[in-house]
Parts: structure tokens; sequence; C-alpha cells
């Protein structure tokens, strides 16, 4: 099963039929002429990692929650996240009709790697209720295809509620998944 987004398919496996992302697993450059320089990865040992756009909505939510976080790069020439413990990803939906491109190409990019994909524990969407049923919807495919569960979803940068309901909602969701893994 592939969850397609933005002209790539994202897999089980951790690969994606991209072009551009199958020229830079080979080393190569966007035009597919020599070796591209890709950076060491940054390591992160954040339990709270997200994808903000230029917008900012994202990050300004994660700022509120007064948690460590690590954002996932925004560039490809940027050195890649590496995820080092357990986490929950907060990420928002782009538009698109019938959920294709949801997802935004970062955080595909960010999963595809095993090791991200393994250590992911829960999603948080964020999105905007014109979207209609495309609302918060990149939480949900996420959270279908790494088998997590979607833990909460809000509205572009959340209201001081949400804020509260996210932090007492990861604190318990911490606590029951380390008391499960006793």
């Amino acid at each position: 099963m592939a969850l397609a987004t933005a002209g790539a398919s994202f897999t089980a496996s951790g690969e994606t039929d991209n072009p551009v992302d199958a020229a830079q697993r080979a080393g190569q450059d966007d035009a597919g002429k020599g070796q591209a320089t890709t950076p060491d990865p940054v390591t992160t040992q954040s339990q709270l990692i997200y994808f903000s756009s230029t917008s900012e909505n994202t990050s300004r939510f994660v700022a509120k929650l007064g948690r460590e976080s690590c954002r996932i790069p925004l560039y490809p020439k940027d050195a890649p996240l590496l995820a080092t413990r357990p986490f929950v990803l907060v990420l928002p939906t782009y538009g698109g009709t019938g959920g294709e491109g949801s997802v935004p190409k970062q955080v595909i990019r960010f999963l595809n790697n095993p090791q991200n994909r393994k250590l992911l524990r829960g999603v948080i969407g964020a999105g905007n209720t014109n979207f209609g049923d495309n609302y918060c919807l990149a939480a949900d495919i996420i959270a279908a295809k790494c088998k997590v569960p979607r833990l909460y979803r809000f509205e572009l940068m959340g209201t001081p509620d949400d804020v509260a309901r996210v932090n007492n909602g990861l604190d318990t969701f911490w606590t029951r998944l380390s008391q499960t893994q006793k």
C-alpha cells in the first residue's frame, strides 16, 4: 500500500517513486548529474517533532506548548532530521482534493527514514476547517499508514484550550506508554 502525495508514494518499506527523491538517494543532484552533497543528519532526542511551512502556524502552536521540540527541515538542501527516541509528530495538512498532496513532502522524506518511522508513536494534526472533509487529513493518513494513533487535531494556530488539551494529553499519553512498555 502506498501513500500518494505530490507525485510521490510513501511505502511501508520507506521507498518512494518520486524521481527527485530517487535521485537524491542515488547521490545525484537535481539535474541528475554528478554527486550531490548530502549533509550529515541532525539527531534529536525530542519527544515532539513537527513540520511547519513558511506560514509558521504549526510552529507558533508548538511554541505555545512550551515543550522541547524539533522541527523537520523545510528545504531539501538542509540536513535531514534523525529521531533517536520515540516521538509524537505534529503536522499541518496541505490543501488538495481527495487527499492528494495533503501530507507535506518534507514529512514524507522524514518518514521515509526507517528509524524515524519506527520511533513514531502518535500524530497531532493541524488544519483549516475550510478544507472540509480534508481537515487535518495528513494526520489521519500518517496515523493509518504508520499504525499509530491520531491524538488530536486543531485549527490553524490552535486556541488556548487546544494548547491545554494537547499538553495534558501528551502527559497522559507518555505516562500510559511508559507503563505498557514495562
